[in-house]
């Protein structure tokens, strides 16, 4: 239980992407993977999906979607999570790190960015790491949380073709605020067992040295982005420190009442694409453009079919 430990195919995999999913400071939570394959003698980069008007900076263009990040480009000062991790890892490393930011423009765009990256640094593996947990949602459930951006990202790393997929989530109890009923996550995770999708969840801990690493970052991040810390971070960060239930790490969270528990910092992995198939309206995705037409793409899937009740979990 002291050894941060990842699916097998990862681990034998030599060029891995992580990239975070749903945008904001996502890719934050992919930092324990980060250095456990690191720390393997693997080639490890970073990605993430981006809140950042990209073109109001002066980071380079490699795609219509995709921009190359690093400590010196400029532009957006008062909120950039791409940069402000570059700029942490940089220091801490002492290396040139550059994380890849994809703009929201749709997911042919996006997926066109993503191939440009396997292509360039010749990726044999990529993970999506989901702050929260709503990119397990199949599109039938009581809530989905706040789907689209998580959405974009699974449907264009579907559609790709690299040996090794997967998709993982920490912060669970975390999308309550945004209407996720967690017992229909629990059952789609249950579906994803008996499809063989499931490949294991962890327990994070403050005393592995990648998991350290991860809480210097959001600190790091915290005071870098004033006013706009990362709700979902530091709620998994409360969770490694042991508290529970209406604690309020930032004041941006004061208007809501909290539950923070110990299921915050359990890291679960999944396959990518039995993810992918169990979900009921990717395929309306294809011809999106911008992030609008994610968002009316799954409205439309909503209003035509019934929603499963919402459950408590009893006990």
């Amino acid at each position: 239980m002291d050894a941060l430990r990842l699916p097998s195919a990862l681990e034998a995999s030599k060029n891995i992407l992580i990239a975070g999913a749903g945008g904001g400071f996502d890719v934050y939570t992919g930092l324990p993977m980060y250095e456990r394959l690191r720390s393997l003698g693997k080639q490890v980069f970073l990605a993430n999906l981006s809140f950042t008007s990209l073109g109001g900076t002066d980071a380079k263009q490699l795609t219509p979607a995709l921009f190359a990040v690093d400590k010196n480009t400029t532009g957006e000062d008062l909120y950039f999570p791409e940069r402000t991790l570059a700029s942490f890892l940089s220091r801490r490393t002492r290396e040139y790190v550059t994380v890849y930011a994809l703009d929201r423009i749709g997911v042919p765009a996006v997926r066109d960015g993503y191939r440009y990256l396997i292509r360039s640094l010749h990726l044999d593996a990529i993970v999506l790491a989901d702050g929260g947990t709503d990119i397990l949602m199949r599109g039938d459930e009581a809530g989905l949380g706040t789907p689209a951006e998580d959405i974009m990202s699974l449907a264009a790393v579907a559609g790709l073709d690299v040996p090794t997929r997967v998709v993982t989530c920490v912060g669970l109890g975390i999308d309550s605020f945004h209407g996720i009923c967690h017992a229909n996550w629990l059952e789609n995770v249950a579906g994803l067992i008996q499809n063989g999708g499931f490949l294991g969840a962890l327990a994070l801990r403050n005393e592995m040295p990648e998991v350290q690493t991860y809480i210097d970052a959001v600190n790091a991040a915290d005071q870098a982005t004033s006013g706009r810390a990362s709700i979902v971070n530091g709620s998994v960060v409360s969770a490694l420190e042991g508290r529970f239930g209406d604690y309020h790490r930032t004041s941006r969270t004061k208007s809501s009442r909290l539950f923070i528990s110990p299921l915050m910092s359990i890291l679960w992995a999944f396959d990518l694409i039995t993810v992918a198939r169990r979900n009921l309206y990717l395929d309306r995705l294809e011809q999106t453009r911008n992030i609008w037409d994610v968002l009316s793409a799954i409205e439309s899937f909503r209003n035509g079919v019934p929603s499963r009740p919402p459950e408590s979990i009893p006990y």
